[in-house]
């Protein structure tokens, strides 16, 4: 009988440790090439490690909660159908050691811990990775999504045949059941807006709940993970770059509309689209326009970068996160709505990976998704600026000598003093203003 021991990996960006989430096997278990052991939360995000061996789960060296080091046995896998001893780590319930231990057929030894898709080298290369059905989720509500109205005889529910591919696909991101969902396509069909009304019904629901507090008078919340990561990186920009911030009112009247015709354009059909993304191709426009507000700052030099790479904070259940999407600047603006969505969904099922979050060059926060008007946000590490779009709402605003009702809203942006000067920060924010008021500008 061979036993490997599977040691907790670096996977990236120089991880030191990491807690134990949960275990996705239990001692006598027998497992693949690939198959997911276990869930771990770095100070970044949340990564499933696949399994680098073959054979039957010998033990479970560490429990769940636990935080270990790189390099810590967290794991022993027996190569050979033999029998073995099942033990469960210590701290641990009884009930992850099973009670009678399975074989597998003999297979080389081998060492070392290998990530998801790699293999082992001469073994497992055609292996199908083995995955447990996925389990209901609960219902989520995109940052975007808007407050449901009331109805007083609300239209009959769609058939579920009536969806299209796309809109299924959300459907089950956004964790909604379609037979609950109130259709209001043209021929009775389920759209894109039904589904997210859905889902932000459900969320304001859950919402409004006001939970009870318990015995206890404290609750003590471990300072570890993202959150201490958050902590690190805020306290270290906050008080490293000296922020400038500044602030613009708007009408994004237009920008609204530009948005509702491409909700209906066939281009766009099973794409969210929102005002987001317009903000983040004016952003685009206007970095290329005021270049030193896309750098990064050294004590020794200022480096420019000719590519965007832009972030987008996202509040997820473990902490704030900000993925970015790679050279932005290269993509369509179908395209672009497509990775807003992917990144969205992905950082609100805390699966965004550290690469996903390395090389940012600039930042957009969606404050208006809070029904916020703006804030002075801190910067992201190593980026020299970050912009706060408000929520967009209708005011009334002076049109041509008359007030009228129009969609306002506030953009807020701050900035590395070191980097831009006063007249480069109200330049670049008036570009994006001034997107956002007339978007027929993204043609230019």
């Amino acid at each position: 009988m061979t036993n490997s021991d599977f040691t907790l990996p670096d996977v990236g960006e120089g991880l030191t440790e990491a807690e134990i989430v949960s275990w996705k096997v239990k001692a006598g278990d027998t497992v693949v090439v690939n198959q997911v052991l276990v869930e771990i939360e770095t100070a970044k995000s949340l990564v499933e490690l696949p399994s680098p061996f073959a054979g039957t789960v010998s033990a479970l060296l560490v429990a769940e909660g636990q935080t270990v080091e790189v390099g810590t046995p967290i794991i022993s896998v027996s190569a050979e159908g033999a029998e073995i001893e099942l033990t469960a780590p210590a701290g641990a319930d009884e009930s992850i050691v099973a009670d009678t231990a399975a074989t597998v057929a003999p297979q080389e030894e081998t060492s070392g811990a290998v990530l998801v898709g790699y293999g082992v080298s001469g073994h497992g290369g055609s292996r199908r990775r083995a995955t447990a059905p996925a389990a209901p989720s609960a219902p989520r509500a995109t940052a975007a999504a808007t407050a449901p109205r009331v109805a007083s005889a609300p239209p009959p529910r769609a058939s579920i045949t009536m969806t299209k591919p796309p809109i299924r696909k959300l459907a089950k991101d956004l964790g909604v059941d379609l037979s609950l969902v109130v259709a209001t396509g043209p021929i009775g069909d389920i759209t894109r807006d039904d589904v997210i009304r859905q889902a932000s019904q459900v969320s304001v629901f859950r919402n409004i709940q006001t939970p009870e507090w318990g015995d206890e008078r404290e609750e003590i919340i471990p300072v570890k993970g993202v959150r201490k990561a958050i902590a690190k990186a805020m306290v270290g920009s906050a008080f490293s770059a000296p922020h400038v911030s500044v602030f613009v009112d708007l009408d994004a009247t237009r920008t609204m509309e530009f948005v509702k015709r491409l909700k209906n354009s066939p281009d766009f059909a099973g794409i969210r689209v929102s005002p987001l993304l317009i903000a983040a191709k004016a952003v685009i426009w206007a970095v290329r326009r005021n270049p030193t507000v896309n750098s990064t700052w050294t004590d020794k030099e200022i480096s420019v970068h000719h590519y965007v790479n832009l972030g987008i904070a996202a509040a997820t259940p473990r902490g704030l996160v900000v993925p970015n999407i790679k050279d932005a600047h290269t993509l369509s603006l179908r395209d672009l709505a497509t990775a807003l969505e992917q990144l969205t969904i992905t950082a609100r099922d805390g699966r965004t990976q550290p690469a996903e979050m390395a090389g940012g060059t600039f930042t957009i926060t969606n404050l208006g998704s809070f029904g916020m008007d703006t804030g002075t946000p801190i910067l992201n590490p190593g980026e020299a600026g970050i912009l706060a779009l408000g929520t967009i709402k209708q005011k009334p605003w002076v049109v041509d000598g008359e007030v009228r009702p129009r969609f306002v809203t506030t953009l807020g942006g701050s900035f590395d003093h070191r980097v831009v000067d006063g007249d480069v920060v109200s330049r670049f924010v008036a570009d994006v203003a001034s997107v956002l008021e007339e978007p027929a500008l993204l043609l230019d």
